[in-house]
């Protein structure tokens, strides 16, 4: 069951005020929960709490978002985010192992949170005892999409190339100019070995497993936000 908006909102909120300190260099996830700290921080930097923090956003709307709430931006040409904010679509309780790339940024969110601590914004609703209730998607090279679709069918799952939402004749185009697939696998015993498995295939560029990337989860919950994972590192 989802909480109330309000209740992630707080959530949100709880995560940046937490983990974001001034100085710092911030990764910027995508979705409708990454975009509620992401307007946090700019709150924050308006009032004077917080000061000289800077964006590496994962995707246009993140970009934009971030400009909007006053956020200067910077890419990863110098040293990676200090911290990385996120949401997830799947969280395995116990070890904090995701599922992301729903909302078609996968790709991004993975090198962003791959240069940094990243910390996991989410509704109670998401926490899974395994991987793999819905799809996992994978980022795909255009060029022989084909091949590739037909190499993930062998690794046991059901492949769907993933749409455009308002055309469901074309395929969804990410930022970076890739095709998705959304494969259903059922449960993931094993994330870490399919991940590895699926990032082999040549064409398959980026798969939605991110396993030993969270240090902390925020969840909403109906009795308030539930902090999960090791101790945040202060710098």
């Amino acid at each position: 069951m989802e909480s109330a908006p309000e209740t992630l909102r707080s959530t949100a909120h709880a995560a940046v005020d937490d983990s974001i300190e001034s100085g710092m260099t911030v990764g910027l996830g995508s979705g409708s929960t990454a975009s509620m700290a992401i307007e946090r921080i700019g709150e924050l930097l308006s009032s004077g709490e917080l000061g000289d923090v800077r964006g590496i956003p994962t995707s246009e709307a993140t970009a934009r978002l971030a400009r909007g709430v006053g956020i200067p931006l910077l890419d990863l040409s110098g040293s990676g985010p200090d911290v990385t904010i996120d949401g997830a679509d799947e969280i395995q309780e116990g070890n904090l192992a995701l599922i992301k790339g729903h909302g078609g940024a996968l790709l991004r969110e993975k090198i962003v949170a791959s240069s940094s601590s990243l910390v996991v914004v989410a509704d109670a609703s998401k926490l899974m005892d395994w991987l793999g209730r819905n799809s996992l998607p994978v980022e795909v090279e255009p060029f022989g999409w084909e091949a590739t679709v037909a190499a993930l069918s062998s690794l046991g799952c059901e492949p769907t190339l993933r749409t455009a939402p308002d055309n469901p004749r074309s395929p969804f185009v990410t930022d970076g100019g890739h095709f998705t697939v959304d494969c259903t696998f059922g449960p993931i015993p094993d994330p870490a070995s399919l991940e590895v498995e699926i990032e082999r295939i040549p064409g398959a560029l980026g798969c939605g497993i991110f396993v030993d990337l969270a240090r902390v989860a925020y969840v909403a919950s109906d009795e308030g936000t539930i902090i999960m994972g090791h101790e945040f590192p202060q710098p």
